[in-house]
């Protein structure tokens, strides 16, 4: 038994002896008032039974109920209800005795009104204990004098653990609310002394260095937000992490962390359908594209929780698949069937695979996706993400699927780069093989997404590293950003409910400025040196994303989190028979059939320029 065990089974002890003398006081003081003032020699010798009889009880009766058994949190609600229990059960007992003793020996009434005198002198008796100790511990020096953010439940739970658990580094010497009906609110002996407005001065006032985010729900703006008036105070910021994340859902100071930029760009709670999800993929064979990318393997990680029957991985990167087959299996020994190395572009290659592995449901994910470069090479924006979509929706007709999605991006609404109108063509295909196909086919369009390979999070990271300076095109531009597993998460939703031909598109919530990533990830480096240089929009950048294109007409679905709208369907047959003899005409023809509103028409320089076989 260790010295801590044995500690806390002494307190227990001792508290259940303080209870148990509080009846023998209670008892005698309530004969005392009932008798007005005074004390009646023939009752005497009655009260004296009464309170042995009650001393045993309350010590018995506790040990069976539970607040001298159990270590509970010094006047919890857990304690409150167990000692009430147990001092009712009492007093009801001595009560029957009372009535039933005859001749009487005590007032009949006298068990009742020292009951509930015992009751009272016993919380009141915790709470002054409870008090003192929140008083020592608001005076003891820590490391770290925190400004806790949040006064709701996470936040009672938060200050509870941090005062009385011992875990933890934080001492919290302040609380702040922005609900005004929480104004003057106390916790655990704290009062709320204000908004978020207060904080630099309530800061200073209670000499805190740290400000503690109990807000595990709150949306990155929010975040944002407080991390920027925490910096001008000078404060360090930590946070508990969404709900979900945390165990048991009771939040405790071992769980709080730094903030990350995932937190302040990305995070929001997202709700599934997880029946729904599952009666798609449950049981089924899935085959994604692209699966050694950032969207492609975390969608596998996301759909092999589902459990289909067979999982299909395919990419032309054996690297990136054995990066996902790691974080699948534990291992990258690339010698699973489930893995096919093959490239879109190679019709053949795919229908083979195709062949062989027969989906009943493909995610395509395979695509390129960087803008500047692609703006260089348009042609090869067109091999992949054209013509590669339109070899994956073929070799897909051919096995018979139920279910195509394919993964789309903001860049396609009112596209003005190449790789917008690239995957607008995709999009349009995708939308001719549900007009011409078996099964469902579906888009689903949505932003940046964090932590993807070459993210202009990573970029800007680098660039920090380095010194800087931090390189951003234009102080006002602005893009939409979401975190990746959210992202395939709302890509399996949007997947289960999507209409054939439809594009779902994710709701991405603020625009976030890049100026203000690229300030806030200096500021969590902890550096102040590192310059930003605006080097001006590169070709075919927009200042603002777009989700939708103005012809659009965007309708609600069943999830809060996913709309969805209609694209013109794009006539395949013409692309089969198509090569460009050079890039001009290829961005030419592509923007012209990206911004078109109706079926895919040849230009008539397609005579001059390009060939036709």
């Amino acid at each position: 038994m260790t010295a801590q065990v044995r500690r806390a089974r002494w307190v227990r002890l001792g508290w259940a002896a303080v209870d148990a003398l509080i009846w023998v006081v209670m008892l005698f003081a309530a004969l005392w008032i009932r008798l007005d003032f005074e004390l009646d020699d023939s009752y005497l010798k009655g009260t004296a039974y009464f309170a042995l009889a009650a001393m045993a009880g309350q010590i018995l009766v506790g040990y069976l109920v539970g607040p001298y058994s159990i270590s509970h949190v010094m006047g919890s609600f857990e304690e409150i209800v167990e000692l009430m229990t147990t001092t009712a059960i009492v007093g009801a007992v001595l009560f029957l005795w009372a009535l039933m003793v005859e001749p009487v020996v005590v007032p009949r009434g006298l068990p009742l009104t020292a009951g509930a005198l015992a009751i009272g002198l016993m919380f009141a008796l915790r709470f002054v204990v409870r008090t003192v100790r929140s008083h020592r511990a608001m005076q003891t020096p820590a490391e770290r004098r925190a400004v806790v953010l949040g006064a709701g439940e996470a936040g009672r739970r938060l200050l509870r653990s941090m005062k009385y658990d011992g875990a933890g580094p934080f001492v919290p010497v302040a609380l702040l609310d922005d609900d005004p009906s929480k104004h003057r609110l106390r916790l655990e002996g704290l009062r709320v002394r204000g908004t978020r407005a207060d904080l630099a001065a309530v800061a200073e006032r209670y000499e805190a260095d740290t400000l503690v985010l109990a807000l595990p729900n709150a949306e990155a703006a929010t975040l944002r937000d407080l991390a920027a008036r925490a910096a001008d105070a000078g404060l360090d910021v930590v946070s508990l992490p969404p709900l979900k994340d945390i165990i048991g859902g009771r939040p405790t100071p071992n769980d709080l962390r730094d903030l990350d930029v995932a937190d302040l760009l990305g995070r929001r709670p997202v709700q599934l359908d997880t029946t729904a999800i599952a009666e798609q993929i449950s049981g089924r064979r899935v085959l994604v594209t692209g699966a050694g990318g950032s969207i492609g393997s975390e969608l596998c990680r996301q759909i092999a929780r589902f459990g289909p029957s067979r999982l299909y991985m395919l990419d032309r990167d054996e690297s990136g698949l054995q990066a996902t087959e790691m974080s699948l299996s534990g291992h990258g020994l690339l010698d699973s069937d489930d893995l096919i190395l093959a490239d879109i572009r190679d019709p053949k290659a795919l229908a083979d695979a195709f062949e062989s592995a027969r989906p009943e449901v493909v995610f395509h994910a395979a695509a390129l996706k960087h803008l500047p470069l692609l703006e260089s090479h348009p042609l090869e924006a067109w091999k992949s993400n054209v013509i590669g979509t339109l070899n994956v929706l073929t070799a897909a007709e051919a096995a018979g699927v139920s279910t195509f999605v394919n993964i789309s991006t903001d860049k396609a609404a009112n596209p003005t780069c190449v790789l917008g109108y690239s995957k607008r063509l995709a999009e349009r295909l995708t939308a001719d093989f549900a007009r011409r196909a078996e099964g469902r086919y579906v888009s689903v369009r949505f932003g940046n997404v964090l932590g993807s390979r070459g993210s202009v999070v990573h970029a800007f990271t680098a660039q920090i590293e380095m010194g800087g300076p931090i390189t951003v095109t234009h102080p006002d531009v602005r893009r939409y950003f979401m975190l990746i597993p959210e992202a395939c998460q709302l890509v399996l939703e949007a997947a289960s409910i999507g209409v054939d031909g439809e594009v779902m598109v994710l709701e991405m919530g603020e625009q976030v400025k890049i100026l203000e990533v690229a300030q806030t990830l200096i500021r969590m480096s902890g550096r102040r040196n590192v310059d930003i240089v605006f080097t001006g929009l590169r070709p075919g950048e927009k200042i603002a994303e777009e989700l939708f294109t103005r012809h659009e007409g965007r309708r609600q679905t069943s999830h809060p989190l996913v709309d969805s709208v209609d694209v013109p369907h794009f006539d395949s047959d013409a692309l089969r028979v198509t090569h460009f003899a050079g890039p001009g005409l290829a961005v030419e023809w592509m923007r012209e059939e990206a911004l078109s509103t109706g079926s895919a028409t040849m230009p008539e320089y397609v005579n001059t320029g390009a060939t036709r076989e």
